[in-house]
């Protein structure tokens, strides 16, 4: 299966699973194209290349599964069974080997995850990378990785600078901001040292 069919067969999916349970919102499943793939997609221009990607909130799969599809090796964590049942049956379906399925808390896989990649200094090193799409506000992201230096690459809307505002109020961090190429957000790229 090429790309492009997986993109297809990840589409009729989405749409399938959409009918008995919340993916995404309704409205968009006209769209799905350039609303989910597209702007998953996006990052693909700011990433670098040989990294791993621990994605966030993965919820219907955006952007971890389609950056799975573009190469990418990634972890997916998503805390509701429903939601990982159906990534593990993208996974399955798509043949996606380099997608790994954590299903549980953000705040439960971190610390296990750094164990096991030793990284006793709290360093997400240049290998990995976090990646979100609509999945908490910014301080609450930094809360989650407090104490651990990473970069990550997050898909905001247009209130992206409010929640930066507040985010400096408590932690020190560097940011650059790429506009959304699929709507009125930014690519949000964050240096986060402890």
């Amino acid at each position: 299966m090429n790309s492009k069919e997986k993109f297809e067969r990840y589409s009729e999916l989405l749409r399938e699973w959409s009918a008995k349970m919340n993916l995404v919102a309704p409205s968009t499943l006209a769209d799905i194209e350039t609303r989910h793939f597209a702007d998953s997609a996006q990052l693909a221009e700011v990433l670098p290349k040989k990294v791993n990607i621990i994605d966030f909130g993965s919820g219907a799969g955006f952007p971890g599964v389609v950056l799975a599809i573009m190469g990418w090796d990634v972890t997916c964590i998503e805390s509701i069974g429903k939601k990982a049942l159906f990534l593990n049956t993208l996974k399955n379906e798509l043949e996606l080997d380099n997608l790994t399925i954590y299903n549980g808390r953000v705040e439960a896989f971190l610390p296990a995850f750094l164990k096991k990649n030793n990284e006793k200094a709290g360093k997400l090193d240049s290998e990995f990378v976090i990646t979100a799409r609509a999945f908490a506000p910014l301080i609450k992201i930094l809360d989650y990785v407090r104490g651990i230096n990473c970069r990550l690459f997050l898909l905001k809307g247009r209130e992206v600078e409010n929640e930066i505002a507040v985010a400096k109020a408590k932690y020190k961090f560097k940011y650059e901001l790429v506009p959304s190429k699929t709507g009125d957000g930014y690519i949000t790229i964050i240096d986060f040292n402890r």
